[in-house]
């Protein structure tokens, strides 16, 4: 059996400034904070829910563009899979860069954090005039970390 696994992969955060104004723990990646988001929010869910159908189309049309390829002479180094998982990675940036999770009804989202405009990639993260952004896009590392790759059971 293939299954589809939606994660990230596993990056240190950087420590920045505010950080080590904070005296955060060392040791925070995008898989403690995947998981601790998860937990509470249950982001990745949420998107299955809302993209999963789509999801499943666009693997089923890249397998038989591959299989097509295949049969026309294509190496069979090709990832069948590939066009259809690299274009979750899309939806899932799009899914949070275009607040479609904020419009979901789910309990503390939008956060805090995203209306008053923390945002740790400019140099006062927490300034009082900071735009508000996205929820679960405050340094931008968690949703580009984010992947969608097939195990097979």
């Amino acid at each position: 059996m293939t299954k589809l696994i939606l994660g990230v992969v596993n990056i240190p955060y950087g420590d920045t400034p505010s950080k080590r104004k904070k005296n955060k723990k060392a040791g925070v990646t995008t898989l403690s904070v995947a998981e601790i988001l998860e937990e509470k929010y249950h982001i990745m869910q949420h998107f299955w829910d809302k993209r999963g159908d789509k999801i499943a189309d666009d693997l089923a049309k890249s397998y038989l563009n591959a299989l097509k390829s295949r049969m026309m002479g294509a190496p069979t180094t090709l990832d069948p899979a590939g066009s259809a998982l690299s274009q979750t990675s899309t939806m899932f940036d799009k899914f949070i860069s275009n607040r479609e999770i904020e419009k979901m009804g789910i309990a503390g989202v939008p956060t805090k954090a995203a209306k008053r405009g923390v945002n740790h990639r400019l140099a006062h993260p927490f300034a009082k005039d900071n735009p508000r952004r996205p929820s679960f896009d405050d340094t931008g590392l968690y949703k580009s970390s984010f992947r969608a790759w097939l195990e097979e059971k």
